[in-house]
């Protein structure tokens, strides 16, 4: 369930993979070993036979121990978050799933038995912000199962690990909208991954949007570039134009985006690629004079629905960091020259507004191809991160949109996006009871926002 709707991911939405789920197919295999231990131990009945000062501390006597069923101890598990100052999590509803469909335990026949319901879920919504300021014994526990061990262990590695990916995108996504100031930033790491979480990753994006506009009161849409990331919030994929669609057009930038406008249909938006020829400005302004020709020719002839087909929505400058267009006189240093950099941008920006003034117009037509100029957005990509977004915004750079690819992947210490992940074993249950119980340095911790999912164990 997300903050933002009040719905949770249905899992069979989600296409997981219960069956190895169920195996410990994606489980570290130490869970494997400490599983076999305790079911051998369950099929002989045997009792602790150990010392535990921690219990003792807390009341729990040594005739209680010595008849505690080991092999089937119920314990109470906290997942958390280990990014600084907060994560944006992401990926609670796909670990429910995982919880709801392979919690439980193989019988002798080799059949797989569900105990789901017998044991106790606490978890937040997707879309909350979970704190983390370094103390391990002070943490916003996401996620909370009680149950017997040897049922829930197979499911550590998996559901840390779709914490882990959505909460980190979904993070990276809210602090580049910052860095954008509320500006669009468009999804495009699908080519960076695996296409089996392309799914999560949208979603994990939608949930990095949804919850910048609930805390900045803005209205940022969302924008994909994969059917799959669209599929778990419901939209739709958009694009124009790869750089190999130029050159299947022999690399006539001018002609693709012509046939573009001619043959898709009229509410997709049209954007140029136009650094084909490392000339992002000249293919800016051919493209606009082809295309102003044939909206003007249109419009005059009475077919104005048809002349909107030739608007130009906006141009895309992609250049490589390895390239200086050859519009931008050089300094000397290459992260002032190469790429899509400011000095860029402001020089396009300058040319398509004045554009028009090229064009043998008759006076009726003045204000409204002025109008057709100033209405060009740019949205730049290559090599973007939140922290070149910052720093185009602080210098005023005139861009519309931001399509940023790897950079919402990053989980870097040096960045500050590391968002791992960690669960810990933090109470046990003897005798109906139940007591603290952690490694050093952890402990069982509350967190407001969890809300309970199914109730088993007392």
């Amino acid at each position: 369930m997300s903050i933002f709707d009040g719905t949770r991911l249905k899992p069979e939405q989600l296409n997981l993979d219960l069956s190895r789920l169920q195996q410990g197919w994606y489980a570290d295999f130490y869970f494997e070993n400490i599983i076999g231990i305790l079911e051998s131990l369950s099929a002989h009945g045997a009792r602790f036979t150990g010392h535990s000062w921690r219990l003792e501390q807390q009341g729990v006597t040594p005739p209680q121990l010595a008849e505690l069923e080991i092999g089937n101890l119920a314990v109470e598990m906290q997942w958390f978050t280990r990014r600084m100052p907060y994560s944006v999590v992401a990926g609670v509803d796909v670990a429910l799933a995982m919880l709801q469909g392979a919690i439980g335990y193989h019988d002798a026949q080799g059949q797989f038995v569900n105990t789901y319901a017998r044991c106790s879920i606490e978890a937040v919504q997707d879309g909350v912000k979970a704190v983390y300021d370094g103390n391990p014994l002070a943490v916003q526990p996401v996620l909370k199962v009680r149950g017997r061990y040897r049922d829930i262990a197979l499911l550590e590695t998996p559901t840390l690990g779709v914490l882990a990916r959505a909460s980190r995108i979904a993070t990276n996504v809210y602090h580049t909208l910052k860095a954008a100031r509320g500006k669009p930033v468009l999804f495009f790491p699908a080519r960076f991954d695996a296409p089996e979480v392309q799914a999560l990753d949208g979603y994990a994006y939608w949930i990095g949007v949804q919850r910048y506009n609930h805390d900045t009161q803005q209205q940022v849409q969302p924008s994909v570039s994969t059917p799959a990331q669209a599929a778990w919030w419901g939209g739709t994929a958009s694009g124009t134009l790869a750089h190999a669609g130029i050159a299947v057009f022999l690399g006539d930038t001018v002609a693709v985006m012509l046939a573009f406008a001619a043959t898709r249909p009229p509410e997709i938006p049209r954007i140029a690629l136009v650094d084909f020829d490392n000339d992002c400005i000249g293919t800016t302004l051919a493209v606009m004079d082809a295309m102003f020709a044939r909206y003007r020719e249109l419009a005059d002839a009475g077919n104005a629905v048809e002349a909107e087909r030739y608007r130009l929505y906006a141009v895309r400058p992609d250049t490589s960091g390895n390239l200086r267009d050859v519009r931008v006189p050089p300094l000397g240093e290459r992260t002032l020259d190469n790429g899509v950099n400011p000095r860029l941008i402001f020089m396009l920006r300058e040319a398509i507004n004045t554009a028009w003034l090229r064009w043998e117009l008759p006076a009726a037509w003045l204000d409204a191809a002025r109008e057709w100029c100033r209405k060009i957005k740019i949205v730049v990509t290559g090599g973007f991160s939140a922290e070149k977004i910052d720093r185009f915004e602080e210098l005023g750079v005139p861009v519309d949109m931001y399509g940023v690819g790897s950079a919402l992947f990053s989980n870097s210490d040096l960045e500050g996006t590391n968002n791992d992940f960690t669960a810990d074993v933090v109470r046990v249950q003897v005798g109906g009871a139940w007591y603290h119980l952690a490694k050093i340095g952890r402990q069982a911790c509350a967190n407001p926002d969890l809300e309970l999912i199914h109730h088993g164990y007392n």
